[in-house]
C-alpha cells in the first residue's frame, strides 16, 4: 500500500473550494486563521503573502500555488501600505461566487480548504512546514492548473454536482502540492513524511503499510530495501525520528483507533487484525500512542 494514501484516506480528508476572489489596483485583505489547511492558487497578476509569524512575505505570480498547513491568520496584499480589509466581509458580499476588494480586476484568485480527523497534526501536519510553496514552474504545477481550471469551470456553470466534482479535484490538488513538496523540500519535511522521499525507508514504509498486521523484522524489511539491517535501522531513524518497530506499533494503533470510530469490531477482534497479541497490549498502546482509550475511540460523536 501507499502511505500517503493509507493517512488520507485513514484522517477521512475532505476538500472544500471556496468563492474567488478578484482584486485591482491598491489593496489588502486579512484573512482569519483557517480551520484545517488553507489552500490558495493564484490565476492572474501578482500579490504578497504575509503569515502571522514568518520572517518575511513570500511574493506569488500567475499560476503560484501555497498550503498553509497551520492556523495562523494571513494578509494578501498588492501594496504594503494599504489598509487591510477584513476578508470575512468581503466574502459575505461576494456576488455570484466572486468576492472583490480594491479597484479593477488585475488580480484573481482561487482558494479552498481542506479538513481532516483528529489525528491530522501529528499524523500529516506536524511533518509539512508552515507555508508550502508551489511556484508555476513546477513538474505538479500543470495538474494543479488543469484541476484548478476545472473547479473554475464546475463553479461558474453550477452543473449537476458540481459541488462534488470540486471537492474531488481539490483532493487532487492537495496531492499534487504534496508530491511537489517531497520534492522539492524535503528537508523541511519530517517524521514518515520525510521518508517517503528517501529511496530505502520508503521501501521499508510501503511494506510495513502493505501488511502491518504481519511480524515484521528489522532484518526482513533490510532485505526489502536492499541494504543492511544496520543501514536500514539507522537511516530510517535518521530520516523518520524513531526506529522501523516503533513506526510500526504506532500505525497499527492508528488502524485500530480507525476501526473503533468506524466498525462495530470487538477490541479482540481489532487486535488481532492489525497484529497485537491481545487486547490488553492493544489498550495499552492506544492510550500511549493517541492520549485516549480504546473506549474513547469508538463511534465519537
Amino acid at each position: 500500500m501507499d502511505p500517503l494514501h493509507d493517512v488520507l484516506t485513514l484522517l477521512g480528508t475532505t476538500g472544500h473550494v471556496s468563492a474567488s476572489m478578484v482584486a485591482g489596483g491598491s489593496w489588502a485583505v486579512e484573512f482569519e486563521a483557517p480551520v484545517g489547511i488553507k489552500f490558495n492558487a493564484v490565476r492572474r497578476g501578482h500579490c504578497w503573502l504575509r503569515v502571522d509569524g514568518a520572517a518575511e512575505a513570500l511574493p506569488l505570480a500567475p499560476d503560484d500555488c501555497y498550503l498553509l498547513t497551520r492556523s495562523r491568520s494571513y494578509t494578501l496584499f498588492s501594496d504594503p501600505e494599504a489598509v487591510p480589509a477584513p476578508a470575512r466581509s468581503i466574502f459575505l458580499a461576494a456576488a455570484d461566487g466572486v468576492a472583490r476588494t480594491g479597484t479593477g480586476d488585475d488580480f484573481a484568485a482561487i482558494g479552498g480548504a481542506f479538513h481532516f480527523g483528529e489525528r491530522a497534526r501529528p499524523l500529516l501536519l506536524d511533518a509539512l512546514p508552515p507555508v508550502v510553496y508551489v511556484p508555476s514552474a513546477a513538474a505538479e504545477a500543470a495538474t494543479l492548473h488543469w484541476a484548478i481550471e476545472q473547479v473554475d469551470t464546475e463553479l461558474r456553470q453550477q452543473r449537476a454536482a458540481a459541488g462534488l466534482v470540486a471537492e474531488h479535484l481539490a483532493l487532487v490538488m492537495l496531492i499534487q502540492v504534496l508530491r511537489h513538496h517531497l520534492a522539492a523540500d524535503a528537508r523541511a519535511t519530517t517524521g514518515w513524511l520525510a521518508g517517503l522521499g528517501d529511496p530505502v525507508v520508503a521501501v521499508a514504509l510501503r511494506e510495513m503499510h502493505k501488511r502491518p498486521a504481519h511480524k515484521w523484522t528489522v532484518a526482513e524489511l533490510a532485505r526489502a530495501a536492499s541494504v543492511s539491517r544496520s543501514t536500514l535501522a539507522a537511516r530510517f531513524r535518521a530520516v523518520v525520528g524513531r526506529a522501523p518497530l516503533e513506526y510500526l506499533i504506532d500505525w497499527r494503533v492508528e488502524l485500530a483507533a480507525d476501526r473503533l470510530r468506524r466498525t462495530d469490531d470487538t477490541l479482540a477482534a481489532i487486535a488481532q487484525q492489525v497484529g497485537y497479541g491481545s487486547e490488553s497490549a492493544l489498550s495499552v498502546a492506544v492510550k500511549r500512542v493517541t492520549g485516549h482509550t480504546p473506549r474513547a475511540h469508538r463511534h465519537p460523536q
